[in-house]
């Protein structure tokens, strides 16, 4: 097997190139086109996270893309966050969630914890 590893753009795009024939025709597992296939999609995944890193959503953008996704109100998030008041604060920003709070939001509606413990963005030291 001719494979490099990706340590420059030349050689994600060239990567990139070799892979994209797999896609139309996968190979059956277990040979030796199929190791080909997974060993470049691993170096390639390695250097896009390295190179494009996605960054976490902040708290309050989890919290929003949720209610986006599921419908849900303001009212929905009382059981998890407190009174109505209290719920228009964590979604302008105004106050942070609680450990309690992370959780609830966590276990009621699916969200990634480690998205929810990540500070509001105005609130962020730079």
């Amino acid at each position: 097997m001719d494979i490099r590893s990706i340590r420059t753009e030349d050689d994600y795009k060239s990567a990139l190139q070799d892979v994209s024939g797999y896609f139309d025709n996968e190979p059956e597992p277990g040979t030796e086109n199929s190791d080909r296939f997974d060993i470049l999609l691993t170096l390639i995944e390695h250097y896009e996270a390295q190179q494009f890193p996605i960054d976490l959503p902040d708290s309050v953008e989890a919290i929003k893309f949720r209610m986006d996704q599921e419908g849900l109100t303001a009212r929905d998030l009382e059981p998890a966050i407190g009174k109505r008041n209290r719920v228009y604060e964590i979604l302008n920003g105004k106050r942070n969630l609680t450990l309690k709070m992370v959780w609830k939001l966590h276990t009621m509606f699916g969200t990634p914890a480690e998205s929810l413990i990540k500070s509001p963005r105005q609130t962020e030291v730079a």
